[in-house]
């Protein structure tokens, strides 16, 4: 059962540090969000992907999934969530630079043209990483319907997404944790 206030702590417990900080967005930051201690962790995840899956409601896509390696424990964590809850749902992973062997695909999983897809993401800052995926899910014919995310730092991600014709959803905002965002 998801419970924000539980997040919110399991966050600020496990992911959230302060110091001088370069983000992958090339910004500087006085503050860092490392999900992938709060995805990585039993009740971390647990939380993110129920409150992901509730976010989602009834009309679920055909899967979950976003850009490796962010999105991955995010994917398995909602993918196998569903399961439990009777709830049909696949995941697939986005490679960020194409393999040379093997089948080389740029997306990962049992997707195929044609199905809708949620792209996940842990932290939205400006929204680089999660367009990269779009990008590469839309390449191979699949339909991506939103962004969802754990957190989003208020820093020009969703007005990104919104520009090509996406919505961005988040479980929480850089100010649950009484962070105001910088003025843009």
């Amino acid at each position: 059962m998801y419970d924000k206030q539980k997040l919110i702590e399991l966050v600020k417990s496990l992911s959230l540090k302060f110091g001088d900080f370069t983000l992958a967005s090339g910004k500087k930051a006085s503050f860092y969000l490392d999900c992938r201690k709060l995805t990585l962790d039993s009740e971390g995840a647990a939380q993110v992907a129920a409150g992901m899956l509730e976010l989602l409601g009834d009309d679920l896509p055909d899967a979950v999934g976003g850009m490796a390696i962010g999105a991955d424990p995010i994917t398995a964590a909602i993918i196998t969530t569903a399961h439990f809850q009777q709830k049909k749902l696949k995941g697939f992973i986005v490679r960020k630079e194409s393999k040379a062997h093997g089948t080389g695909r740029d997306v990962e999983g049992p997707v195929v043209a044609g199905d809708s897809v949620v792209i996940v993401e842990d932290v939205v800052t400006t929204g680089g990483s999660s367009l990269q995926a779009i990008e590469k899910v839309v390449a191979q014919g699949i339909e991506v319907r939103e962004v969802i995310a754990i957190i989003d730092r208020l820093e020009g991600g969703a007005e990104a997404f919104a520009a090509q014709g996406y919505k961005l959803r988040t479980l929480l905002t850089v100010r649950d944790f009484g962070i105001e965002p910088p003025a843009q």
